[in-house]
């Protein structure tokens, strides 16, 4: 049997190649091997960390996996006529940080751009109108009485309910999970679910608030549930809080300064790149060795072999001493089944939906006069195609010439897949069809971009988090294994850069503490 570990002499000192890498001669350095399987962001990020250790003197080498021909995953940028279209998402949330470090470390500090806050306000339409999100709502919480009481968004019953909400007693702790519907309607109503949370939800998820898990998509509200029965009350007293650590904070930083001032400019919710999310992508490519990124190469199987993985991939097989798996849970369900068929089952019952971005590029004095604000959204209830539409050319300002507007359509989604058969002509006449209803809009637009990603986003269901333990113990009984991507502990960029990173390096710590990394 061959080892499973390499060691790397002078070239001179090197002895043959037997199943896939160099068997262990003389003195030399003992080399960890790792596949990559799926280059999406979380497997790019997996990589950057091996590489940048390698260039610190680590001994580890990498062989990243990925069956498209481009890198990146869903995240792809286009430029046309100077205005940046973006295929997937087109930012990521600041306050999560592991974006900005990674973007900062590959010399992209300067081409990080803040969403433009100050324009931010959004619709919701309601019977065909586009009605604003009253101001003092948080996320899903209604913390304002006035603007709750004069918005159209809600119906007189509705709006009694949300009053009525601040005398909502604790409820009993609890392991049992339950849908974000269901502990919204408890408090705010169903009419709540159906303009407020659905939409919002399925903005971000893709989703349907009926089937996302409250205790692992909106965590924080079913703490405050326990701890202080009404969702508002518990919303404002978190608020407070956030605000007196910031003061203190202010403070602080003041007084570090010697100018006694405590304030500091308010982070942007969303951070993206000046020239397109794609940019964060080349950048990372740019730092891999090419000769260990193999695009085009789907890998076939893997297995579990003495000291470590083989994995097959076009045609050939080649042992490594770890393997993170960086591709969608239901893909690595059947590549991980026949390892362990327990694990699989729980891989592949991760649901996932598909969503359909439009992009369309306008003249902008032909467009007319859009709403304030960046965007709106749109309820199941009102029966539409789209989901969602951004004014991109306000959100993030300086990625579109003046003079230009770009809108930006999604669709799809759990409730309306069938929608991705549909070929680019009749989801761009759909999508205009809807714009002319909705925002009067007539004018034919310069440039359209049609995007489909199918079972791209994976849904935090109904018992997420206990599914997420069962895949937790499986892979801690299979050494060398990480699972990461969007599936398992946060949909974001940031999260998958997160634990792209950190499998990394939990492997390479594994392999110093067995004696296997020199560096």
């Amino acid at each position: 049997m061959c080892a499973l570990i390499l060691v790397v002499a002078p070239k001179a000192l090197r002895g043959s190649r037997k199943c896939g890498h160099w068997t262990k001669i003389a003195m030399g350095l003992v080399v960890m091997r790792t596949a990559i399987i799926g280059g999406g962001i979380a497997g790019l990020a997996a990589a950057y960390e091996l590489e940048k250790a390698r260039a610190a003197g680590a001994a580890v080498e990498y062989t990243l996996f990925e069956a498209r021909e481009t890198l990146g995953g869903s995240i792809a940028s286009e430029i046309v006529n100077g205005a940046v279209l973006e295929r997937g998402p087109d930012s990521f949330l600041t306050e999560k940080p592991a974006g900005i470090e990674l973007c900062r470390e590959l010399g992209l500090g300067d081409q990080l751009i803040p969403s433009n806050d100050a324009a931010r306000k959004t619709y919701i339409l309601v019977k065909n109108r586009l009605v604003a999100m009253p101001d003092g709502l948080m996320f899903l919480v209604p913390t304002k009485l006035i603007p709750t009481a004069m918005t159209r968004l809600f119906s007189f019953s509705t709006k009694l309910k949300m009053g009525m909400e601040l005398l909502h007693p604790p409820r009993p702790s609890s392991d049992e999970d339950e849908s974000v519907a269901a502990l919204v309607e408890r408090h705010f109503g169903a009419e709540a679910v159906d303009r407020l949370a659905d939409p919002l939800l399925s903005g971000i998820y893709g989703g349907d608030a009926a089937q996302l898990s409250a205790r692992t998509v909106l965590p924080r509200l079913v703490e405050m549930e326990n701890e202080f029965g009404s969702l508002t009350r518990g919303m404002l007293a978190g608020h407070s809080k956030m605000k007196a650590k910031a003061k203190e904070a202010a403070k602080k930083n003041g007084a570090a300064n010697g100018n006694g001032k405590a304030h500091s400019a308010p982070r942007s919710i969303f951070t993206t790149l000046r020239g397109g999310m794609q940019q964060l992508v080349d950048a990372i490519e740019a730092k891999l060795n090419p000769a260990w990124v193999r695009m085009g190469t789907p890998v076939s199987a893997i297995e579990k072999v003495a000291n470590g993985w083989r994995v097959e991939a076009a045609g050939a097989k080649e042992n490594y001493d770890s393997v993170i798996v960086a591709s969608p849970a239901w893909a690595a369900g059947v590549l991980l089944s026949p390892v362990d068929a327990a694990l699989g089952d729980d891989l592949g019952a991760i649901p996932y939906s598909s969503s359909i971005t439009v992009n369309l590029l306008y003249d902008e004095a032909r467009l007319g006069t859009l709403p304030d604000g960046f965007g709106f959204l749109v309820p199941a209830s009102e029966g539409r195609a789209m989901l969602a539409c951004t004014f991109v050319h306000r959100k993030f300002l300086g990625r579109t010439p003046a003079g230009k507007a770009v809108l930006r359509a999604f669709l799809g989604g759990m409730k309306n897949e069938a929608l991705l058969t549909e070929p680019d002509d009749v989801l761009v006449e759909t999508v205009r069809r809807e714009f002319k209803e909705i925002l009067g809009i007539e004018a034919e637009p310069e440039y359209t971009q049609v995007s489909r990603w199918r079972r791209a986003m994976a849904q935090y269901a109904v018992g997420h988090q206990a599914r997420a333990k069962r895949v937790q113990e499986r892979v801690a009984g299979l050494a060398g294994l990480r699972l990461v991507g969007n599936a398992y502990d946060g949909i974001g960029i940031p999260d998958c850069i997160r634990l792209g990173r950190v499998a990394a390096r939990e492997l390479m710590e594994g392999s110093k503490s067995a004696g296997q990394l020199v560096g």
